[in-house]
């Protein structure tokens, strides 16, 4: 009867700890390193759901890439912003992301559909998300054989669309390209959040500013060195 009476009251105890305390914790089974999510959300290049989760295996809309690519590079400093607003029936003013999806118009960094529509709850392929990446860094102009070269040691290159080639070799060469553990690029898969943040953690290492070279102090009628 004891023992009844002490399991009731673990019972008891279990249903009156604070909900946080029951809260589960996010797992992150992307296999996109904590740290790089960490660092696009600190830049807010990204951000967290309302409830403070990332969501790194959630796919990514055009809207919702349109809205990264505009924080990510400033846009909406470029001067083809001042240009006229452009008529697109799938998204009106009132649209969350209408802006951003003006301004990777009309700086070219991503393109409408036929009918001037823009698709804006659409899921993005990697390939496309990486080649709308690239435009907006600058895709080097290799030649095809470079092109080919770069991306031989994909074992699933084939399968990269001609026209997001450039674009990925780009890329490649710059060190922002994540592959899964048999080292496929998966250009045909959607994008998920994750992809995009080890994409943009990459990026935004490379703009972090290199320490100053201190400059050398001019010593008056001393030899110049070479």
């Amino acid at each position: 009867m004891r023992q009844l009476s002490i399991a009731l009251s673990l019972v008891a105890l279990l249903q009156n700890l604070p909900a946080i305390a029951q809260t589960p914790v996010q797992e992150n089974t992307s296999g996109v390193p904590s740290d790089a999510i960490q660092q696009v959300t600190a830049s807010k290049w990204m951000t967290n759901f309302s409830d403070g989760k990332f969501y790194p295996e959630k796919l990514l809309s055009r809207a919702e890439l349109a809205s990264i690519m505009v924080k990510a590079f400033g846009l909406n400093k470029r001067e083809a912003v001042s240009k006229e607003n452009l008529t697109i029936p799938d998204v009106p003013r009132s649209h969350w992301a209408f802006n951003d999806i003006q301004t990777v118009l009309k700086t070219d960094i991503m393109k409408g559909y036929r009918g001037n529509e823009f698709f804006p709850n659409q899921k993005v392929t990697r390939a496309e998300a990486l080649a709308i990446f690239a435009q907006a860094y600058g895709v080097f102009q290799f030649p095809d054989e470079a092109v080919n070269d770069i991306l031989a040691s994909y074992s699933d290159q084939k399968s990269i669309p001609t026209w997001a080639r450039k674009a990925i070799a780009t890329v490649a060469t710059e060190g922002f390209l994540n592959t899964d553990a048999q080292g496929n690029i998966s250009p045909l898969k959607p994008v998920t959040r994750g992809d995009m943040a080890y994409v943009l953690s990459k990026y935004l290492q490379r703009q972090q500013q290199q320490p100053e070279t201190p400059e050398v102090p001019i010593i008056p009628n001393s030899p110049q060195t070479p």
